[in-house]
């Protein structure tokens, strides 16, 4: 059953189900929508191509460990429900 995959009848089947789900006058809004955003992002991926064609470009100044500063620690805080934070503002009876 699955061994041929998806058979033309079954194309016609799903291109039946998109017209009656989104009407025939919204499909050539929808494609050209579509064919437009494939453009914009064939044209960038060229684009990005071009920009750095041999990879990753070497720093003429590398990093070294003694010029990284260090981060300092993170202070833990506490976190405290709205029940909690009631029961601290009332004074015991």
């Amino acid at each position: 059953m699955l061994r041929n995959g998806l058979e033309p009848w079954h194309l016609l089947i799903v291109a039946i189900v998109v017209i009656v789900l989104f009407g025939s006058k919204k499909l050539p809004d929808t494609a050209r929508a579509l064919g437009k955003s494939m453009r914009i992002l064939k044209s960038e991926a060229k684009a990005m191509k071009e920009e750095n064609p041999t990879g990753p470009a070497e720093t003429s100044d590398p990093v070294t460990p003694s010029a990284v500063t260090p981060v300092p620690p993170v202070e833990p805080t506490t976190v405290t429900t709205a029940s909690e934070a009631a029961r601290a503002q009332t004074p015991a009876a």
